[in-house]
């Protein structure tokens, strides 16, 4: 009898050993899992890391390349109607910096974040281009003019654009003629204020088609 009961004592031993011995190795095998989960995960966020890095600077070099030029690739066509559309691409990205634009006043192109103001706006002394391009963007109509030309037509041009939400003026000493009209992607070039082109342009382009923001803010930007 006292035999029969060690026998069933040591298999019972032996049956909690290698239960033990099993749960050891489970445990062990759950380790080395577990660690080789976190080598995965490590190398995963190291790759990540190196390809968020390099997509960042990407991106920082195409800003950086951006805001050298407008982005663009086209040409001016000029219609009958004396209009000169440009055909080709104007960029829209938003850059920080000056921009060299391929036509003098930009119809468009990379732009500064903040648009200039253009509910009617009369400005006496010259804007910033890329913050007046960002308002072409929303659908404005901008009158440029130089010191050539007259007095009493830059002062009804101003009268005419005080009186339309969606457009502004300001001198402009670099473009080619004495009065211009710009909007996003087209320019006419005026030979007074009375010149029919003038109400053709305002009627056509402020808020136009062209408008790649139609109904965007032309408040709350600058005012410079």
């Amino acid at each position: 009898m006292a035999s029969a009961k060690n026998n069933s004592s040591a298999a019972r031993k032996a049956r909690i050993a290698e239960m033990q011995r099993a749960e050891r190795a489970r445990e062990r095998r759950n380790r080395l899992l577990t660690i080789a989960a976190s080598v995965v995960v490590v190398a995963g966020l190291v790759v990540g890391g190196v390809v968020l890095v390099n997509t960042r600077s990407d991106s920082t070099d195409s800003a950086s390349d951006d805001s050298k030029g407008a982005g663009d690739s086209g040409h001016f066509v000029t219609g009958d109607d004396g209009v000169r559309t440009w055909k080709g691409d104007l960029a829209r990205n938003h850059v920080q910096t000056g921009v060299t634009y391929p036509m003098q006043p930009p119809v468009g192109g990379n732009h500064n974040p903040v648009w200039l103001n253009c509910n009617g706006d009369v400005y006496t002394s010259a804007v910033k281009n890329e913050n007046a391009v960002h308002s072409l963007e929303h659908g404005a109509v901008w009158v440029t003019y130089t010191a050539a030309a007259k007095k009493a037509d830059v002062d009804a041009l101003a009268a005419k654009v005080k009186q339309t939400p969606y457009s502004l003026m300001s001198p402009y000493e670099d473009q080619a003629a004495p009065l211009m009209l710009s909007a996003w992607g087209h320019q006419v070039t005026v030979k007074s204020a009375d010149d029919p082109a003038v109400n053709t342009f305002f009627s056509t382009y402020v808020q136009g088609k062209q408008t790649p923001e139609p109904g965007a803010s032309c408040t709350g930007g600058t005012m410079k």
